[in-house]
């Protein structure tokens, strides 16, 4: 079907930024690159602070469970002196649906470490889970970072999950430099930039957006579908990276009560 003009303007948001030709608009997106621009400069400073946060050292003795069974901490470093963890957090007895949709989500999003370990960084994720079961999951994934178990492991290699954090090995020594959550795990996630940048936003209800723009839902709404791509907290819905997997066939169970928001 043909959509006529008057047809579009009705369906068009009363609130819309308006229409203007090339040139007003680049002398407001100008005017916007100065903000961006000394937001850019503010996270160096950031970044820069963060090289000089006093370190906490952890037991570098301890030992995490991998795909070759136990291991020492420092063994995750592979040689090089940074390593980078993602603390996946862990519902037992749960199918790969019933995991963490926020935490599926961001490691999704790390699948490739090779740019960090080209600058001498190691990437790992540990998990609280045990683990035969971690294995399975990690095999329906498809992953190939490396994953470990933190199971009865205390201090900050397994502690509370949902963190990045950050770890220095000078010798046998290990060091806690660095760790953040909640809406800090943003920083790997590019999905969730790329939205930023389009006109609609993430679509999430919390957005300052403009005057009859489309209404959001709350965070993190559609880190979950349905196997029609509905967005859903239900019983039927799996996290969405997961729906790319072979055999990632429809639910009607997430194998635990409740959710991760």
């Amino acid at each position: 079907m043909t959509t006529m003009p008057d047809d579009h303007e009705s369906a068009t948001p009363s609130g819309r930024p308006p229409i203007v030709d090339l040139a007003t608009w680049q002398a407001a997106r100008d005017a916007l690159l100065v903000r961006e621009q000394a937001h850019t400069r503010e996270g160096d400073a950031l970044a820069a602070a963060r090289r000089r946060l006093p370190m906490v050292e952890v037991d570098g003795t301890v030992e995490v469970v991998g795909s070759d069974g136990p291991v020492p901490f420092p063994d995750l470093f592979q040689g090089r002196d940074e390593l980078v963890v993602y603390q996946h957090m862990w519902f037992d007895g749960a199918p790969p649906q019933g995991q963490c949709e926020g935490c599926t989500t961001t490691a999704w999003h790390l699948r490739d470490a090779v740019y960090p370990n080209a600058r001498g960084v190691s990437f790992a994720i540990l998990t609280t889970g045990p683990w035969d079961e971690v294995a399975s999951y990690v095999e329906f994934m498809g992953y190939t970072q490396p994953w470990y178990s933190v199971r009865g492991v205390e201090g900050p290699i397994g502690g509370d999950m949902g963190y990045l954090a950050c770890f220095l090995r000078e010798g046998d020594r290990v060091f806690l430099t660095y760790s953040t959550t909640g809406r800090g795990n943003e920083r790997v996630n590019g999905s969730l930039g790329l939205l930023d940048m389009t006109p609609y936003g993430r679509g999430e209800a919390w957005e300052d957006k403009p005057e009859g723009w489309p209404e959001g839902q709350g965070p993190c709404w559609s880190w979950r579908t349905d196997a029609d791509g509905n967005a859903t907290w239900g019983p039927t819905s799996r996290p969405v990276p997961q729906w790319t997997r072979p055999g990632a066939t429809p639910v009607e169970t997430l194998g635990r009560e409740g959710h991760c928001h």
